[in-house]
């Protein structure tokens, strides 16, 4: 199994309430992927109880077969869909962690 991670940072020029809906849009759309992109087994996209030390908005966890099904994943156009109108206009900084577990 392998293991994706991102962090993203949010872009500091939203107001609190766009965040909050730009958060749940992001939830919504990558937790709808499973089922949809073959390999893809768990996703949780945790948007709530941040804390002030933390420095990053949104985080991915999810879960795949396999480092082939990761590829997979990255060029899914559903998945392409959801990073380029629910993700990408709205975050400045992306970092990844993807590891074997």
């Amino acid at each position: 199994m392998v293991k994706h991670i991102i962090l993203w940072t949010l872009n500091p020029e939203l107001t609190e309430e766009e965040k909050q809906q730009v958060k749940r849009g992001i939830k919504e759309g990558l937790e709808g992927l499973v089922g949809k992109v073959p390999g893809l087994l768990d996703v949780k996209v945790n948007i709530d109880g941040r804390l002030a030390s933390s420095n990053a908005d949104v985080m991915l966890d999810s879960t795949l077969e396999s480092e082939a099904a990761l590829k997979g994943y990255a060029q899914h156009p559903e998945h392409v869909a959801v990073a380029n109108t629910k993700v990408r206009p709205y975050t400045v900084q992306r970092s990844c962690l993807d590891f074997e577990s």
